[in-house]
C-alpha cells in the first residue's frame, strides 16, 4: 500500500473557517490590516446560511434610542442570562459596524429623505433594525462581502473544502490551535489564529428554519480539539415558520412584518398573544394554543402589511401557492437559532490559545436564554472585528511545518457527524419546544455526540428559563441566575456552572 502523498499547506496569518456573514467579515477585517487569509468555505461563496437570513442588525441609530435601552431590551429577552459586559459591547460598537458596512458598499434600506429605515422587531422597545432590501438583508450583505472577498489579493478562498479536524500544536505548553486539516488532506497553517464561523446547529432538530448543513461542525471541530462548549440546552425556536406547505416547509416568515403589523390568530379567529413580544413568550404561546387545539398551525396576518416591504417572503409564499395579501399563512414555531456554542471571551477567544469563534458557533453569553431578534447579525460583525483584532495584536512566532506523522494521525480522526433522520426527529421530539426528564434521557443514547451533550445540558438546568422549558420544573431558579452549563473539552468532560464577568 502506498503512502499518501505529501498534504499541500497554505500558510496564513489567519484561517477563517466558514463563509457567512461573520467570517467574509473576519477575512476582510484581517485583509485590511495586511494580513494574509485563507478562507474555507463548504459552499461556494454566497450560499451560506447568511444568505438567507430575514432579519437585520439590530444598532441604537435613532433619536429615541440609546445604548442604554438597547441593553436594556437585550438583558429583559435573555431572562438573566446575559453576560452584561458582552452585550454592552454589542449596543455599543453595532452602530459603528452598520457605518463600516455602508462604507464596504452595503446599501442598506433608507427614507425618502436618505435616512437609514429603521425596523421594530419583538422585543425592542424602538425601531432600531437595520434592513438591506427589506426582507432580503442577509442575501444583500453576503453578496457584497463575497464579492469583496472574492477579489481581495490577500485572501486565498478555497470553496468547496470542508474542515476536518483542527490542527493542535502537541509540543507547546499549554496546547495550541495551528490552523486546520480539510476534508481533501490539506492542513493549514494559520501562524497567530484560527477562526471558527461555522454557524449554528438548528438543522439538527427535524423541524427547523435553517439548511441541513447547519449542524454544529464547528461545535464539533472544537469540542474535538479540547475547546469548552456551553449553554447547549439553549435552542431558540422562531415562532413563525410555515408549516404544511410542500416546498416552503420551516420557511421562515421574518418577525419584522409582525412588527409592521401582522397578527396571529387561532383556529377561531381570535389573537392570543402580542405578537411583538420576546420570542420565546411568543413561541410558548403558539405552542400552547396548537396544544389545546390540536391543530398544526396557527394563522399569520399580513395582509395589512405593504407586501413591497418584503418582496422575497411574498414571491416564496406564493410560489407555495399561499397569498399572504389574501389568506393567512399558516405557522407554528421551527428550531432557528442556538444561544450556546463555543465559549469565547470578548474577544472571541476560545478556551483553546490560538482558537477564536465568532457568530452562532460561539457563546460570549450575549444572547442570555433567549435571544434578542436581530442581535445575532450585529453580533457577527462586532465580535468578528475584535477577534481579528486581538489575533493580530498577539504575539505568536510562526509555528513549524506540520511533520507527516502529524498529518497522518490528523488524517485519521473523523470529520464531524451529520445527524441522521432519527437524531433529528428524537431531538424534535424530546428537546423541542417543551422538554422533559424522560425525553431527554433518552437522547443520552443517541447516536450523534451533539444530541448527547444538548440532552446533558438541558438535563443539568432543572428549571424554565426562555427557550428552555421544563415540565416537571415550571418555574424559573433564581439560583441559576447568570449561570452558564460549561462542559469542558471532551464530550465526557465535566459540566459546571460558571458565572461570566
Amino acid at each position: 500500500m502506498s503512502a499518501s502523498p505529501p498534504a499541500r499547506t497554505h500558510e496564513a496569518d489567519v484561517a477563517v473557517v466558514g463563509a457567512g456573514a461573520a467570517g467574509l467579515y473576519a477575512a476582510l477585517c484581517a485583509a485590511r490590516e495586511h494580513a494574509s487569509v485563507v478562507l474555507v468555505s463548504a459552499t461556494p461563496l454566497a450560499q451560506t446560511a447568511s444568505y438567507w437570513a430575514q432579519g437585520g442588525l439590530a444598532a441604537a441609530l435613532a433619536a429615541d434610542d440609546s445604548f442604554a435601552l438597547h441593553l436594556r431590551d437585550t438583558e429583559v429577552a435573555g431572562r438573566a442570562l446575559v453576560r452584561s459586559s458582552a452585550a454592552q459591547i454589542l449596543v455599543r460598537e453595532a452602530p459603528d459596524c452598520v457605518h463600516d458596512l455602508q462604507a464596504l458598499g452595503v446599501r442598506f434600506d433608507a427614507d425618502r429623505f436618505g435616512r437609514l429605515a429603521l425596523g421594530l422587531e419583538g422585543g425592542h422597545s424602538v425601531r432600531r433594525i437595520v434592513h438591506a432590501g427589506g426582507s432580503a438583508t442577509g442575501r444583500r450583505v453576503v453578496r457584497q462581502l463575497s464579492a469583496l472577498v472574492a477579489e481581495h489579493p490577500r485572501i486565498n478562498v478555497l470553496e468547496s473544502a470542508r474542515a476536518q479536524a483542527l490542527w493542535t500544536d502537541p509540543h507547546a505548553t499549554p496546547r495550541r490551535c495551528r490552523g486546520l486539516l480539510c476534508d481533501d488532506g490539506r492542513p493549514i497553517a494559520a501562524a497567530r489564529a484560527t477562526i471558527l464561523a461555522t454557524g449554528g446547529a438548528a438543522a439538527l432538530w427535524a423541524r427547523t428554519t435553517n439548511p441541513p448543513g447547519s449542524q454544529g461542525v464547528g461545535l464539533q471541530l472544537a469540542l474535538a480539539a479540547g475547546a469548552d462548549l456551553a449553554d447547549l440546552e439553549l435552542l431558540q425556536f422562531h415562532p413563525t415558520a410555515v408549516i404544511g406547505v410542500p416546498g416552503r416547509e420551516g420557511f421562515l416568515v421574518t418577525e419584522a412584518i409582525r412588527g409592521e403589523g401582522a397578527t396571529l390568530h387561532d383556529a377561531s379567529g381570535e389573537r392570543f398573544v402580542d405578537e411583538l413580544a420576546p420570542r420565546d413568550e411568543v413561541a410558548r404561546a403558539i405552542y400552547a394554543r396548537l396544544q389545546q387545539s390540536g391543530e398544526r398551525a396557527v394563522g399569520l396576518d399580513m395582509r395589512a402589511v405593504d407586501p413591497a416591504h418584503f418582496p422575497n417572503v411574498l414571491a416564496a409564499l406564493r410560489d407555495a401557492g399561499l397569498d399572504p395579501t389574501r389568506e393567512l399563512v399558516p405557522v407554528a414555531p421551527a428550531a432557528h437559532y442556538m444561544m450556546g456554542g463555543i465559549v469565547t471571551d470578548l474577544d472571541g477567544r476560545s478556551t483553546l490559545p490560538g482558537l477564536y469563534a465568532v457568530g452562532e458557533c460561539s457563546c460570549t453569553g450575549l444572547h442570555g436564554a433567549n435571544r434578542l431578534a436581530s442581535n445575532s447579525l450585529s453580533e457577527c460583525f462586532v465580535f468578528a472585528r475584535r477577534a481579528v483584532a486581538h489575533a493580530l495584536g498577539a504575539e505568536a512566532s510562526r509555528l513549524p511545518a506540520a511533520s507527516a506523522r502529524e498529518i497522518e494521525a490528523l488524517r485519521a480522526l473523523p470529520p464531524p457527524s451529520a445527524a441522521g433522520a432519527g437524531t433529528r426527529a428524537a431531538l424534535w421530539q424530546h428537546a423541542g419546544v417543551v422538554r422533559d426528564e424522560q425525553g431527554l434521557r433518552t437522547l443520552l443514547e443517541d447516536p450523534h455526540p451533539l444530541a448527547r451533550l444538548i440532552a446533558r445540558c438541558a438535563l443539568a438546568r432543572r428549571e424554565s428559563r426562555g427557550a428552555h422549558l421544563r415540565l416537571e420544573h415550571p418555574r424559573r431558579d433564581p439560583a441559576l441566575d447568570h449561570r452558564h452549563a460549561v462542559l469542558s473539552g471532551t464530550e465526557r468532560g465535566t459540566l459546571a456552572w460558571q458565572r461570566w464577568s
